[in-house]
């Protein structure tokens, strides 16, 4: 195998080979400021299958019919049927089907982490801006229009791992098969 001296170019603080110890190497271009302890947890937001992660907070799928029409229907249409966005609900065909239709109720396992998306990237123009609260009821929406739960059943985190999602199964777990 060879090697490749990286030349002055793309390192301007080698110069030809000669090595620099790597405290005189700039830490970066001088731009901005550390993160702060405060700022990395604000970012640290992610949920796992089991739930772990999942903030406070609840909602339910009557609550969340009004943040859908308000933030969801515009992309992902009257009912989550799809429109600009993905089709969320109402699919006539399993995954295992000729014509398969991939929506929440035939393909996401986990609840839990349909909220980890919801919450990180939509609404797609300002991923991020919805409430716990909102998250948990817009969440429950889908969940029902899937068919999954009941309009007024609330989730939150204790209830939202607990919600057994048609395709659970239909995922190989590779930390299990080790």
């Amino acid at each position: 195998m060879k090697t490749i001296r990286i030349l002055a170019i793309i390192l301007p603080w080698t110069l030809a080979g000669t090595e620099v110890p790597a405290a005189d190497i700039p830490h970066g271009p001088g731009l901005g400021q550390p993160a702060s302890a405060a700022d990395i947890a604000a970012w640290d937001t992610d949920v796992t299958p089991d739930g772990t992660g999942l903030p406070s907070g609840s909602g339910t799928a009557e609550a969340g019919a009004r943040v859908y029409a308000q933030h969801c229907l515009s992309c992902h249409g009257e009912n989550g049927l799809g429109d600009s966005g993905d089709q969320l609900a109402g699919a006539q065909h399993k995954l295992t089907d000729e014509w398969p239709e991939k929506t929440i109720g035939t393909f996401w396992p986990y609840a839990p982490t349909l909220f980890d998306f919801i919450r990180r990237s939509m609404p797609m123009q300002t991923p991020g801006s919805l409430s716990d609260d909102d998250t948990y009821a817009v969440t429950a929406y889908l969940l029902h229009l899937n068919g999954i739960i009941g309009l007024k059943d609330v989730m939150n985190s204790a209830t939202m791992p607990k919600v057994q999602m048609p395709n659970r199964d239909g995922f190989i777990d590779l930390h299990d098969a080790r």
